[in-house]
């Protein structure tokens, strides 16, 4: 199993950052936490690394209904969604979305193979949808 749905942009960093938000938003993604882990390993370790940010986007009715069937499942949520630049390209940013399937093979419970599907559907138009823009 792939860990990822992913997608890469020849778009500005700041751009690719906006388009995600977006294209997380038209599919009932809001971003509840933000990580720029370029600069907490600056601040924290002193260490260089190119722009990479972890959303974590969360479908307050998926995440309900995972919750519903296993209330330990909010270990894996909400959905991290990172968009980094390539360090071979400059011009080249790389948007990953985690794959939701994750959480049925983590946890063996098949009763959270519907709410992964339509989470994995939603965040696949979400990734599909920069593409085309």
């Amino acid at each position: 199993m792939d860990i990822a749905l992913s997608t890469t942009l020849h778009t500005g960093f700041d751009e690719a950052v906006e388009r995600t938000r977006t294209a997380l938003s038209e599919q009932g993604f809001g971003v509840l936490t933000e990580i720029d882990m370029q600069a907490t390993l600056k601040a924290k370790l002193g260490e260089d690394m190119e722009n990479y940010l972890i959303l974590g986007a969360c479908n307050p009715p998926l995440a309900h209904r995972a919750v519903g069937v296993d209330r330990r499942i909010g270990l894996l949520l909400p959905c991290n969604v990172v968009v980094r630049r390539d360090p071979a390209a400059a011009d080249t940013v790389i948007v990953e979305a985690m794959n939701p399937d994750i959480m049925v093979e983590v946890t063996g419970e098949p009763a959270l193979n519907p709410v992964a599907a339509e989470a994995a559907t939603k965040l696949r138009a979400a990734i599909d949808s920069l593409r085309t823009e």
